[in-house]
């Protein structure tokens, strides 16, 4: 039967959500576990501070953060341009969980002191674990221009390494994936490759179509962490991009024979079976749903799995829920235009692609859906005016032509009409028998009577 192509919500696209969000844990993780600047980082000569600096400093190597806060804030009471004691302030509020003081006494820090290292970096390294990406850029690029000191190389590599953290492309973001690519590579001249540098290579070859290179990152990974969950998933994920799907069957079963509750591992097997055609990825991923049923993700992977089944009702009911906490939310509404469609509501789902295409006027989909439902109600007019805003962001298939040609027809447009017809049977190719058998008939007709 022919069946207007409207695309749904793909399992693969539900995957990229899946994954960014997964890249991006990570991304937060790797900023957050760098603490603020060392003992070294701050430097260790004495000279020139004052006792009660001094005293202070000795609290934070103790991690006695309470002492070295009260000594601190006391000494900058009567000297609140001391560079030194400003980072140890910033240092001591960033321990205790204090972002913000701690912020303002890092960049109070840079203020007195343009060139302090160690202030620019920490102030870097918090404002990008905060994802003020805009503010810590330029003191983490500061940080890499000046004299680490005592820090050395090792502390200059971690800014290095958390400008190519922001750089890299999220699900939220283009990102620069060149540009973090060589920001990594100065991280390693600078210091030996730690396992998240290597996630991070696998992550930045990926998003710049180097499958090849990300999957000998995450397996090289994988050789010395068989256990790391980000490499698996990221090796999955590039299996699953590449379409080798048995081969990613073959490495997730065996991944989730070590760890059977993983979420995400489990959700790309669903993934696998569901591009395989195998049964078992619908009670995969209604297990998920019932485990995570918050979760909007496998949520709608799974309303969209359920469509394609042919449970156009079930799938419906999952998108529903859905759109009731994002009601203007113009996929979520294509898919639920869709489901409607295939259950034969053609009225209901016009309205619903209506709103679609107010909400997102360059939604192609969202106009595909208008035009298919606007001929099912009788309005040739909307279909042709759908069809020509489809045209501006989507190419012609069979069905649109068949659907331009169908709408002239029924708008006695006869030239039009035959034009469609004729572009319709050209790209059709027999794949739609039904309506190549109804395109002829109505041609041998239109044609005689010119």
């Amino acid at each position: 039967m022919f069946r207007f192509a409207v695309c749904t919500v793909s399992f693969l696209v539900a995957f990229a959500v899946i994954a960014g969000a997964g890249t991006e844990a990570l991304g937060q993780l790797g900023a957050k576990e760098v603490p603020p600047a060392s003992a070294a980082e701050r430097g260790t000569v004495a000279e020139g501070i004052s006792p009660q600096v001094a005293d202070a400093e000795a609290a934070i190597v103790k991690a006695d953060w309470k002492t070295a806060e009260s000594k601190l804030d006391a000494w900058l009471l009567s000297h609140p341009h001391d560079a030194r004691a400003l980072f140890d302030a910033g240092y001591v509020a960033d321990a205790e969980n204090r972002l913000d003081d701690a912020a303002g006494f890092y960049r109070r820090a840079t203020e007195a002191d343009s060139n302090s290292y160690e202030a620019h970096l920490s102030l870097g390294l918090l404002l990008a674990r905060q994802n003020k990406v805009e503010q810590a850029r330029p003191e983490l690029e500061t940080a890499t221009k000046l004299d680490a000191g005592p820090a050395g190389p090792e502390s200059k590599a971690r800014a290095w390494r958390a400008l190519a953290e922001i750089d890299k492309p999220g699900p939220d973001h283009p990102g620069n994936a060149v540009l973090a690519s060589q920001e990594l590579l100065e991280a390693l001249k600078l210091s030996p490759e730690k396992p998240w540098d290597t996630l991070l290579a696998a992550n930045l070859a990926e998003a710049t179509g180097q499958n090849d290179a990300a999957e000998a990152a995450y397996r090289r990974l994988l050789a010395k962490d068989p256990a790391n969950m980000q490499a698996n998933a990221g090796l999955a994920h590039v299996l699953i991009a590449q379409k080798k799907y048995s081969e990613a069957e073959t490495f997730l079963r065996a991944a989730l024979a070590k760890v059977p509750n993983d979420a995400v591992l489990t959700t790309q097997l669903a993934m696998v079976l569901a591009a395989q055609d195998k049964a078992e990825a619908i009670p995969l991923l209604e297990g998920l749903h019932t485990a995570h049923p918050e979760d909007a993700t496998i949520t709608r992977m799974l309303g969209d799995i359920e469509a394609e089944a042919g449970d156009p009702a079930g799938s419906d009911k999952l998108y529903v829920s859905l759109l009731n906490k994002k009601p203007e939310d113009p996929d979520l509404l294509v898919a639920h235009g869709q489901n409607l469609i295939r259950q034969l509501k053609y009225a209901e789902a016009f309205a619903v692609f209506g709103k679609a295409t107010q909400i997102a006027s360059t939604n192609g989909d969202a106009w595909s859906g208008l035009a298919f439902a606007a001929s099912k109600t009788g309005q040739p007019a909307v279909a042709l005016h759908a069809l020509t805003m489809r045209s501006k962001f989507l190419p012609e298939v069979p069905s649109t032509y068949f659907l331009w040609a169908t709408s002239y027809d029924t708008m006695h447009d006869k030239d039009q009409a035959v034009v469609y017809y004729h572009h319709f049977l050209e790209s059709s190719a027999g794949r739609f028998p039904d309506q190549e058998w109804q395109a002829r008939q109505r041609l041998l007709l239109l044609e005689k009577k010119k």
